[in-house]
């Protein structure tokens, strides 16, 4: 047994000591994989795997490699935490302090060693129990081997330190496709709601936030991991539990099939498919020199033996079956690989996770009508479904557009990446169809909307119809329902926002400098014009969508400090990745609490623009009763009749007093208007015989328009006369005559 090679096995245990901080794990600290810093070399590993137990004290290895010639070598060790050197330190193989006769010389030939070593106490106590506490420890480990009396360097291993512990784990994206899907039942159930009457299934909804707004914080989260910039590793790996929200899904065996239709139509699976990330490991780098390494394999811990074995035999050749490439990674590539997913299969695999979306969507609205016609033979089913019954197509075609708009941004960014990172044809060409047809799907629609509001603002004056109109609420409403009647066109400038962002993060990948400002620049843009014209029917969705816009520009703006051109220290981009991850999952939880308020909400209280067209509709059905079709009205209780009719513009007139049966005398049409009027009988005794005559001054009982209009309209018609008086002068003589 060689004790001196478990010595220098343990050696990486000594950066260990060192470190101040750094991993979330059961007290156990691990190698994660391992690259070669040094491009040729005579001295090859091909195998490291170290495992410290703080619990038994003891660490568990597993090394192997090949030796071109035999030579006498010094070693450096080199830890850092967080960019920081922690602890460096140089010895020779060959002293009797450090010997370690496997490098005392270095043999010729293949070498191997896997076994359990006690660790000193003096050792242990190095190791700060906050090592064994922090999520992904930022902790790298360099040993370099040198021709002892040149300094040349023969060998150079990178290795990166974990505890185990990491913020990417799998309860986390439970928890949030959790709340993505209590959001996707409020706002169904509100859109059944609304199918069921007769009105709008309100895609995104008027109550915030929307199943659309949460889906669209998770993507701008996921977003902000593919930057091509230097992330800190618990930022990076915090990102990773929202991927799902952009349609990658770690499943190996669709994996597997995408790679077999890529090689059957020009793609090159030798270091791009599934195969080849399950033993690569992944250098990530913005290619200025900086990078952390990760082991893209199987979490499993190495089993602890109670004896070291060794093996060294210049004729025969280490393992294979354990052997790592190196790959080095970043920005898309970067994110897409870390969750298992090969750069040149990214688009693929959303295309058919969409895919699998829309089959589910469809089958779930036919077996819901399914279940529906079967409960209508065998009895009634409640009439609220009477609407869904009717519209189930228009639902699934609604749903179905619901999942272009929210997933159109991510499939802008998926389809450029596939052009310039794709390598078969047919993947492409489905890219360019299927971008094709979504935009072209939201530009039918935006047109169709902004031609519906130029008729509407033509005829009467403004787009309310949008809101009112039962059919145009039905058709496009999923697109601008949360907003205000003024602001409907806001949807509009959503859309380019989508489409921008994913140009931006896919045509500039590989450059985080420019994709950041790019970003922070449309960020900018959208919250100024949130924040100008606070376009959401509620106060609520105000807020919220505000406050949601103002982190997503924070987040850029932090973002920054991440890109490697402008020379952050690492501790500081460290901290900034822990705020980030502090603000954005505040936001998350908030956003949670406000979804299970909205669910309570959405049982009391009704979409605004439905209430009111609801109640136009009411007003309306009431003004059209006839004698032929009086609907009961009869029989209807006055009390309960809506009565919120209000004449706003109709001409007000001034009450008059009634006028005697002789003001007809007053018309301009009677050729006596001018004569003095009858007066009432009076005795003879009581009347002179010669009466004089009086002014006569004419008394109105219309508005003097009226009577104006009627004199223009009869003047000239006949020619005036002066009235003539009867000879009154013998009235005992007039009056003998007349009887």
């Amino acid at each position: 047994m060689l004790r001196p090679l478990a010595t220098f096995s343990s050696i990486p245990l000594l950066l260990l000591g060192s470190l101040s901080g750094a991993a979330l794990a059961d007290q156990v600290l691990t190698t994660s994989g391992f690259s070669t810093c040094l491009a040729s070399s005579d001295i090859t590993v091909q195998k490291l795997n170290i495992t410290y137990d703080n619990d038994a004290k003891t660490v568990t290895f597993d090394v192997a490699g090949t030796s071109t010639k035999s030579m006498n070598v010094s070693a450096v060790l080199n830890v850092t935490a967080y960019g920081e050197s922690v602890y460096s330190n140089s010895f020779n193989p060959c002293d009797s302090s450090t010997y370690v006769s496997q490098l005392c010389p270095v043999p010729v030939g293949t070498f191997s060693a896997t076994g359990t070593q006690a660790i000193p106490a003096s050792y242990a106590s190095m190791i700060p129990a906050i090592a064994f506490s922090i999520p992904d420890i930022a902790a790298q480990a360099t040993l370099q081997l040198k021709t002892l009396g040149s300094d040349t360097d023969v060998a150079c291993i990178t290795s990166q330190v974990t505890n185990g512990k990491t913020v990417s784990v799998p309860a986390v994206s439970y928890v949030a496709a959790g709340v993505a899907g209590a959001a996707l039942l409020v706002t169904g159930f509100s859109a059944v709601g609304a199918a069921a009457s007769g009105g709008s299934t309100g895609g995104t909804g008027t109550a915030s936030p929307s199943f659309g707004e949460v889906m669209g914080w998770f993507q701008g989260i996921a977003m902000n991991g593919m930057m091509s910039v230097n992330y800190p590793e618990v930022y990076r790996s915090f990102t990773k539990n929202f991927g799902f929200s952009t349609g990658m899904i770690p499943w190996t065996a669709m994996q597997t099939s995408i790679d077999n239709f890529r090689v059957k139509t020009g793609g090159n699976l030798t270091d791009d498919s599934v195969q080849f990330l399950q033993n690569a490991t992944l250098v990530f780098g913005d290619g200025s020199g900086s990078s952390t390494v990760s082991k893209r394999k199987y979490d499993a811990i190495i089993l602890i033996r109670d004896s070291i074995s060794t093996n060294i035999n210049s004729s025969t050749t280490a393992s294979s079956s354990n052997s790592t490439v190196q790959t080095t990674v970043n920005g898309i590539k970067a994110y897409v690989e870390e969750l298992s997913v090969p750069q040149a299969n990214t688009f693929m695999t959303v295309l058919l996770i969409a895919a699998v979306v829309v089959a589910a969507i469809a089958v779930g609205i036919l077996l819901f009508k399914v279940i529906l016609e079967t409960w209508a033979l065998f009895g009634s089913f409640p009439k609220g479904l009477t609407g869904f019954r009717k519209h189930y197509w228009g639902t699934m075609a609604r749903a179905i557009v619901n999942l272009i708009l929210v997933l159109y941004g991510v499939w802008v960014l998926y389809c450029i990446f596939q052009f310039t990172h794709g390598d078969s044809w047919a993947a492409k060409a489905l890219a360019g169809v299927t971008l094709a047809l979504f935009t072209g799907v939201l530009a039918f629609f935006t047109f169709k909307i902004w031609q519906a509001a130029r008729r509407l603002k033509a005829m009467e004056g403004d787009t309310s119809g949008l809101y009112d109109n039962k059919d145009f609420w039905m058709k496009y409403s999923l697109f601008y329902d949360s907003y205000k009647k003024d602001f409907w066109w806001l949807f509009m400038p959503t859309i380019v926002y989508m489409f921008a962002k994913g140009c931006v993060l896919a045509a500039a990948d590989g450059h985080g400098l420019t994709q950041t400002i790019a970003q922070l620049v449309i960020e900018c843009l959208m919250l100024g014009l949130l924040i100008w014209n606070r376009p959401y029917e509620r106060r609520s969705g105000n807020v919220i969508n505000i406050f949601i816009q103002i982190v997503r520009a924070l987040s850029v703006v932090c973002i920054l400090v991440f890109v490697e051109e402008l020379g952050i220290a690492q501790t500081t981009q460290t901290v900034t990745g822990v705020v980030l991850i502090a603000v954005q999952s505040a936001l998350t939880a908030v956003l949670a609490i406000l979804i299970a308020v909205n669910a309570i909400i959405m049982c009391c209280k009704e979409n605004p623009h439905r209430k009111r067209r609801k109640e136009l509709e009411k007003l309306r059905d009431l003004d059209n009763l006839t004698p032929l079709d009086a609907r009961n009205s009869l029989l209807m209780d006055p009390s309960k009749i809506p009565n919120q009719t209000i004449y706003e513009n109709d001409p007000k007139y001034p009450l008059v007093k009634q006028q005697t049966p002789d003001s007809f005398m007053n018309e301009p049409g009677n050729p006596y208007s001018n004569a003095t009027p009858l007066r009432p009988y009076t005795p003879g005794s009581q009347r002179s015989f010669a009466p004089t005559p009086r002014p006569f001054t004419p008394q109105s009982h219309r508005p003097q328009h009226s009577l104006e209009s009627q004199e223009h309209l009869l003047r000239g018609q006949s020619p005036p006369r002066a009235p003539t008086l009867p000879n009154l002068q013998d009235y005992r003589e007039y009056r003998g005559a007349a009887y």
